[in-house]
């Protein structure tokens, strides 16, 4: 049965190198997984629940409907001051107050991306808190961090040129097939 996981990027940034990562998951896939690419939550107002009270904004509906179609989320983002940054935690904000609300209980994974040696690794903690407070199913192991990522990715071609990064990622993917597969 194939399996489908909606992508949602943590950066705005065009030449993003966690953007080259997400777009490179579904080359990297193993059988029975397909991906959507989420709007990029740029696209996305500050959340204000005077905005809400007037209707749900386009945009946020634009990424609502493929979530919830989904299987799976995954979150492929960068850093930001040791923490989420701000338009993820502004997208996941959004689709949290929809009803019905397309992330309970969908199992996710988070892929950290960033030019530092830690590979985003600080972004883990507080993305998951928020994650669980939708009930959501978060694949704890293996955690991805891609650090030195400017070695690793070319975004200039948009592929991930380290070898062993793309087996690794290809491993998490497989796992988290059987994740997914496990908790649906």
């Amino acid at each position: 049965m194939t399996r489908t996981i909606a992508i949602l990027e943590g950066s705005l940034r065009k030449a993003s190198l966690s953007r080259v990562v997400a777009r490179a998951a579904a080359g990297l896939s193993p059988a029975g997984l397909e991906f959507i690419v989420l709007p990029n939550p740029g696209t996305l107002p500050h959340y204000d629940q005077d905005v809400m009270a007037a209707g749900v904004p386009a945009a946020v509906e634009a990424m609502a409907r493929p979530l919830s179609r989904a299987d799976a989320l995954l979150i492929v983002t960068p850093e930001y001051n040791w923490s989420i940054p701000g338009a993820l935690k502004n997208a996941i904000d959004w689709l949290s107050r929809l009803s019905p609300n397309p992330l309970e209980g969908k199992p996710a994974a988070i892929w950290s991306v960033s030019p530092g040696l830690l590979g985003g690794a600080r972004a883990h903690g507080p993305i998951r808190h928020v994650l669980h407070s939708q009930d959501m199913r978060v694949m704890a192991k293996p955690e991805v961090q891609i650090g030195a990522a400017r070695e690793k990715i070319d975004i200039v071609s948009g592929t991930i040129s380290d070898e062993t990064s793309r087996s690794f990622l290809t491993a998490h993917l497989t796992r988290f097939r059987d994740f997914i597969a496990a908790s649906v």
